[in-house]
């Protein structure tokens, strides 16, 4: 883009991402085309194959009861009643990549949806019919979204969205970039959840002379494995 735009790296499976949902929707209704918002796929916890233990648990548990006091957002604590569950964020990934094909405001607008149908509903995210289930509210025939969320080609482009984000140094999320044109120049907003209060000014600051460096700082975060 030529233009000043924002990159988003998120995962759907991210509390600390829902959290931030209603920042990233503030931008987007404040700024408009003016700002536009591109997003990626960061990869938490892909392609995860044990189940949960009691201490994983235990520590997911502690971030959501941390996010819901930061922010507000709504959960469901049911969710910690599941056994078995198996903590893969490929799968919702790989279907807000099929929708985000439609558009990056649908691809955001996905984002939110499987934010809340995971965090406020218990639905289970990982699962393909619950997520052919939410790409049927975006008017996606289930049969369409099966098709694509089963290719290779939708799967490869998911793989891409998590090398660009490793490739970029990423380590946690929510983490918003600000960029001004093609040279790949970009500059903090936030690494971490931070509320609408800090980020909206900093960004209006930031369009009036384009030429400073925005920075709303450091906030929670769900970490990459190892950190």
């Amino acid at each position: 883009m030529r233009t000043p735009h924002l990159v988003y790296f998120a995962d759907p499976m991210c509390s600390w991402c829902w959290g931030f949902s209603p920042v990233i929707e503030a931008i987007e209704q404040t700024f408009g085309t003016t700002l536009p918002i591109r997003l990626i796929m960061g990869g938490l916890r892909p392609w995860t194959t044990q189940p949960m233990t009691a201490h994983d648990r235990g520590e997911v548990r502690h971030h959501w009861e941390h996010v819901h006091e930061a922010s507000g957002q709504a959960f469901d604590f049911t969710f910690f009643d599941r056994e078995h569950f198996v903590y893969d964020t490929e799968p919702p990934s790989r279907a807000v990549v099929v929708l985000r094909r439609r558009g990056m405001a649908t691809g955001l607008a996905a984002l939110r949806r499987i934010h809340r149908a995971f965090y406020a509903e218990n639905r289970d995210v990982t699962d393909p019919a619950t997520l052919t289930a939410l790409a049927g509210e975006f008017g996606m025939a289930a049969a369409a979204f099966r098709e694509a969320f089963d290719s290779q080609t939708v799967a490869d482009e998911t793989r891409g969205d998590f090398a660009i984000a490793q490739s970029a140094g990423i380590r946690g999320f929510p983490t918003l970039i600000a960029g001004l044109g093609d040279d790949n120049q970009y500059s903090l907003v936030t690494h971490g959840f931070q509320p609408g209060s800090r980020i909206l000014p900093v960004l209006r600051q930031w369009l009036g002379k384009p030429a400073a460096t925005p920075s709303a700082g450091d906030g929670g975060t769900c970490a990459l494995p190892g950190d």
